[in-house]
């Protein structure tokens, strides 16, 4: 959530960040991933999510209290 980045420019959060911010274990963070529910790029043997993702991911997911 960096604010100094150049406008296109893509930020990238690891696994345990995700989990951290949606407060969740990494393995649900994983399950969403291999699912396709929340896209992710592979670095090696690890996954690299896009913070705008997690971003839509969540607004999507909200459900109003109305």
């Amino acid at each position: 959530m960096d604010q100094d980045r150049q406008p296109g420019e893509v930020s990238f959060m690891t696994v345990a960040e995700v989990a951290a911010i949606m407060r969740v274990s990494k393995m649900t963070v994983y399950r969403l991933v291999h699912s396709g529910e929340l896209p992710a790029v592979r670095v090696g043997r690890s996954f690299r999510v896009p913070e705008h993702a997690v971003t839509e991911y969540l607004n999507q997911s909200y459900m109003g209290t109305a």
